[in-house]
């Protein structure tokens, strides 16, 4: 499959890129070599790393990151915001039904069946309705991009989406490395980000709260593979990170230990799974989370983003059926399209997998990070007659897609410029109104010719820049 090339068109620079490679050609190679060693020392002074589970020879890894930005005009941002807001919409939409009325599946837009036996669903969420009626405050949607005008989403990460972080740190070195660039091309500013999810995260206070919210990062701990991006995001909001240790409930509401004694909690941004977040509700063997907090939510008295129970709406079998769900409760035809998906548990669509194994990608329900998918075309037949079987056993766990050929931005090697895939990452906060920084995180599958871009598996990210245009 060939490529779209965001850089390239031909012999020459596509728009967004023209004032970019002009500045490109006047450059020492050496010059931008020893650039990519200062960003890797950048990195590693700030301690930017996270954690790859059961690698015991390198529990904490830098992300490489690639020096080449990737240029995103005006006019394309514009219409991904667009279809952006209307997922966003129809998935808090979808999530405040589900749990109420469920008149989706009175409809039967959707089966029954997949939210009644989906471990995602949570019945104790049935009825309850979070502060200012939003479930799904900071969502991730994957991106990914075929053609000039063709970009697809590939995943709804709706529990508690990382990687604004390495967003953040991305445009602040590049920012430091090239700063003659930011004089010559006119990008929109990412650098806000912490101030709007503070003022986001604010607005959705309970009823009760009178003044200025308290808000706090709830954290797993330092052991967590994204423990860096809770503590940066806390100390860039300017509010307390704080592990379950140091909460409690008193009086019917959650309070943080503070020096001065215990202080009532506003808004809790977690950065803890469900089944961890209360041992009195869910798993009781847990010590991250806070004895009796789904009481205190239950009753109005704090805010908790993203709300228990969105894990549903980014679930890959409920993906599957994202243009039904975005069109019953907007009433219009998706603006930014799902990649065509077929859902294992369908006896039809199972045979068709099975049959087509080396042309598809295939991934767990309830996966993510590029762990438990096979990429069949770059598999061996070994492993494809290996992941057989496991379909087999368990279809209703996977669902299949067709191998896109994802777009191509450069990055920088030995050899000078290197088209490598690409995919994208915005950040969506919602509250009193949905906010969208211009440009994410970029992730690029560094190896060449792999479509696997995850940082798990080997890949970097860049800086994405969304012109002023």
């Amino acid at each position: 499959m060939t490529a779209f090339d965001e850089m390239r068109l031909g012999a020459r620079a596509r728009q967004p890129y023209e004032a970019y490679e002009d500045w490109f050609n006047q450059q020492d190679a050496g010059r931008l070599n020893e650039k990519s060693l200062d960003a890797e020392r950048v990195f590693r002074r700030t301690g930017i790393t996270f954690a790859v589970y059961g690698d015991t020879e390198a529990a904490e890894r830098l992300i490489p990151f690639d020096i080449v930005p990737r240029i995103i005009s005006g006019k394309e941002w514009r219409r991904l915001v667009q279809g952006i807001e209307q997922r966003v919409q129809a998935l808090n939409a979808f999530l405040d039904d589900i749990y109420h009325r469920q008149e989706i599946l009175r409809a039967g837009r959707i089966p029954k069946e997949i939210i009644a036996g989906n471990e995602a669903f949570l019945p104790e969420m049935i009825g309850v309705r979070p502060p200012g009626g939003v479930y799904t405050h900071i969502i991730g949607v994957d991106i990914v991009r075929t053609d000039e005008n063709e970009f697809f989403v590939l995943e709804d990460n709706a529990r508690t989406p990382s990687g604004v972080s390495y967003m953040l740190e991305n445009r602040e070195t590049m920012m430091q490395l090239f700063p003659e660039l930011f004089q010559k091309i006119k990008v929109l500013p990412v650098e806000n980000y912490p101030q709007l999810l503070r003022e986001s995260l604010g607005a959705v206070r309970p009823k009760g709260c009178e003044g200025k919210p308290t808000v706090a990062v709830l954290t797993p701990g330092s052991f967590n593979s994204a423990y860096f991006e809770h503590a940066f995001l806390a100390d860039q909001m300017g509010v307390e990170l704080v592990e379950g240790q140091d909460l409690r409930v008193i009086d019917g509401r959650v309070a943080m230990r503070t020096t001065q004694g215990y202080k009532p909690i506003d808004v809790l941004y977690r950065r803890v799974d469900d089944d961890f977040l209360d041992p009195l509700t869910f798993r009781p063997d847990s010590a991250l989370g806070v004895p009796g907090i789904m009481d205190v939510y239950r009753a109005g008295n704090i805010a908790i983003a993203n709300a228990p129970g969105t894990g549903i709406a980014d679930d890959k079998a409920i993906y599957s059926y994202m243009p039904e769900i975005v069109e019953f409760y907007t009433g219009r035809k998706a603006i930014l399209q799902n990649v065509p998906t077929w859902r294992c548990a369908e006896a039809d669509s199972l045979s068709y997998v099975l049959e087509h194994l080396e042309e598809l990608v295939v991934k767990e329900v309830h996966g993510s990070g590029g762990y438990g998918m096979l990429v069949g075309p770059a598999a061996s037949k070994k492993e494809r007659e290996a992941f057989a079987q496991k379909l087999k056993a368990r279809p209703a766990n996977y669902i299949a897609q067709p191998t896109l050929s994802l777009s191509t931005c450069p990055i920088l090697t030995d050899g000078g410029l290197a088209p490598r895939h690409v995919d994208l990452r915005p950040f969506v906060l919602v509250s009193d109104r949905i906010r969208i920084v211009p440009g994410g995180l970029t992730r690029v599958a560094l190896k060449e010719g792999s479509l696997v871009v995850n940082s798990s598996q080997g890949g970097g990210t860049k800086d994405t820049w969304v012109l002023d245009d």
